[in-house]
């Protein structure tokens, strides 16, 4: 499997963008996933249902499967799993997507747009960001500027570096 990640500080338009190019991908014939990285405690259960209850009680993984998909929700009562350790338990596909992760080994866009955020670009401090997907001129830039409202030419950048033009 192939990984590419959208980074950016929060509000910058990464999500948007992962939709975006999750559609133009899977529409071109190729299986995509996606990996979010959040900062906050998650739960698709909810307290006193059935999976809640056997979570409680100490099963270490629990799936919800009905007809039309399922979940795993796996208790890691540790630190926080690193991106590779996600990866391992996905299914195998052509590229998988990854929000977030900033700091981890992979190539990445960095989504920018100005009057966002106070903090500045990570990409001079990050080899791996390969290029700035921005609203705004960018002068002085080492790596491609893409324009964030062409979903489609910054799909094209990610599928070129990743060897799945077809």
């Amino acid at each position: 499997m192939r990984v590419y990640g959208v980074i950016g500080w929060q509000n910058s338009g990464k999500t948007t963008l992962m939709e975006r190019l999750v559609t133009d991908i899977t529409g071109r014939g190729l299986s995509v996933s996606t990996v979010k990285h959040v900062h906050h405690d998650v739960d698709l259960d909810q307290p006193g249902k059935d999976t809640w209850r056997h979570r409680q009680a100490g099963a270490s993984e629990v799936v919800l499967a009905s007809a039309n998909r399922f979940a795993i929700l796996r208790e890691h009562r540790g630190p926080e799993p690193d991106l590779a350790e996600v990866l391992a338990r996905l299914a195998p596909v052509d590229l998988v997507l990854v929000e977030g992760y900033k700091r981890d080994a992979h190539p990445k866009i960095e989504v920018w747009r100005q009057g966002v955020s106070d903090r500045p670009m990570i990409q001079p401090g990050d080899p791996l960001v390969r290029a700035v997907a921005s609203d705004a001129p960018l002068p002085g830039l080492s790596v491609p500027r893409l324009d964030l409202n062409d979903p489609g030419a910054i799909a094209d950048f990610i599928l070129k570096e990743t060897g799945l033009v077809r």
